[in-house]
């Protein structure tokens, strides 16, 4: 396989001008890997990165298409997909299949534990692929920015799998709020049930066997090495700091995403995190419960805003007046929303949105539509359709990057210890220097290609 690792001189040689994207300055990198013109007729040559567990339901999600690469580390997991594919080529290793087969595919998708996120969807967008990445982005604040500046750079079309973002659940909810059903938003509450995974353990597993059909040391990726151990994968994978990003880092750009659209926190140039509370936090893995608060400065004419997150089935104080009958969210898992004339509540996906107590919604109108509606509100044929046609898909990397970005910024809070100040322009923690190692990390030899 030949080298491609870019050295951070060869990078910031590359790069000659800059462009602004929400807030964010991005470098614009002349060299272009040009993607494939196709007719809306064309079917796309998609290649998937992960295909077990959610992977599957991805590939699904595309077979409208040419499925012809599939990749997973585990055979395993990835048989019933290759059984449904049997024309695709069969891979292990990433880097391999996109080396190989580069001049065949135009697009990727990518389903992996969240650590190989940033690898796998960077070389793909360098080779001039498409790209949709499941949630969260990345693992880090700093791949973040990478990817966003990347699919910037390289003209691709690009897409996060949050798919309530393509609701039209989340669409009326932001209708609601910019048509001031509730007036000045002043807080807003988030939680979920997550994590239904093990986190809160002290000490790396017990080493085990590692099973026949994986590769370990693909699993690991960019991750430090560690022996095998059962806990680790197929799911569990989401607790463990090397793997994952913890219950909001999975949650917060489903259940957040309605908070972080409606209150266009994207347009913030700072913010603040702090832990609240925190239960269980280890070297290893991240806490059973926590309370993380957000603070953000007026956007426009939005006032500034508390946006508060609960996780480890923690849950907001039941605004005064709502009666004790009356759900809020889906339950264990949603949003509140406390204005100055009222309260609005949402579920997990920005459905269901209606004002509290229940009666104030016996006579209210929802506004009339302003938001595009995507066909179906499905994701896949929306990203598809994109790719095609040269249009931007629903939850693309100038929004999917930012909201990554405050999710893992509660991890950042957590690990710093205090509240941290983040100036989002220049992506530095400015009242603790330290803290700013853990916007990004350290890369196993052979997955250390991005400039990071």
């Amino acid at each position: 396989m030949k080298e491609i690792r870019l050295t951070r001189r060869a990078f910031l040689a590359s790069t000659t001008t800059t462009a602004l994207v929400a807030g964010r300055v991005y470098s614009q990198n002349t060299a272009q890997v040009v993607p494939r013109k196709l007719s809306p007729n064309e079917k796309l040559n998609i290649a998937s990165i992960g295909v077990g567990g959610m992977g599957q339901g991805d590939v699904n999600g595309c077979s409208s298409e040419n499925i012809i690469a599939l990749c997973d580390v585990d055979w395993k997991r990835a048989e019933e997909t290759f059984y449904r594919f049997p024309k695709a080529k069969q891979y292990k290793d990433f880097r391999v299949m996109l080396e190989e087969i580069d001049k065949e595919i135009d697009a990727v998708t990518v389903s992996t534990p969240d650590h190989m996120h940033a690898p796998a969807a960077y070389m793909a967008m360098t080779l001039g692929k498409h790209v949709r990445v499941q949630k969260p982005l990345t693992q880090t604040i700093a791949e973040a920015r990478l990817l966003a500046k990347t699919a910037q750079e390289k003209g691709i079309v690009h897409a996060m799998g949050n798919q309530g973002h393509s609701g039209n659940g989340i669409r009326e909810l932001c209708e609601m709020v910019w048509a001031g059903a509730i007036g000045q938003i002043k807080e807003s509450h988030t939680w979920t049930d997550r994590p239904i995974w093990p986190q809160g353990i002290a000490d790396p597993l017990p080493a085990a066997p590692v099973p026949e059909a994986m590769d370990w040391d693909l699993w690991l990726g960019p991750a430090p090495w560690r022996e095998y151990g059962e806990g680790y994968a197929p799911f569990k994978w989401r607790g463990w700091w090397d793997f994952g990003c913890g219950a909001i880092g999975d949650m917060a750009c489903h259940i957040v995403d309605p908070v972080f659209w409606a209150l266009k926190l994207y347009e913030a140039p700072y913010f603040t995190a702090e832990v609240i509370q925190q239960e269980g936090m280890t070297k290893q893995t991240f806490p059973n419960k926590s309370i993380i608060k957000y603070e953000f400065p007026a956007r426009g004419d939005m006032e500034a805003v508390t946006v508060y997150w609960y996780d480890g089935g923690l849950l907001p104080q039941r605004p005064e007046g709502i009666p004790e009958g009356e759900k809020l969210g889906d339950g264990d898992n949603g949003s509140l929303f406390i204005g100055t004339d009222g309260i609005l509540t949402t579920g997990t996906y920005g459905g269901d949105s209606r004002l509290l107590p229940a009666a104030r919604m016996k006579d209210y109108k929802k506004p009339d539509p302003t938001i595009e509606r995507i066909p179906k509100e499905n994701p896949y044929l929306h990203w598809i359709n994109a790719c095609k046609t040269g249009t931007t898909a629903s939850s693309d990397f100038s929004y999917a990057g930012p909201l990554t970005e405050m999710a893992n910024m509660g991890n950042v809070a957590l690990l710093a210890g205090e509240k941290i100040h983040f100036d989002v322009v220049a992506m530095k923690i400015t009242n603790n220097e330290a803290a700013n190692q853990f916007l990004t990390k350290t890369y196993r030899k052979g997955f250390d290609f991005m400039p990071l």
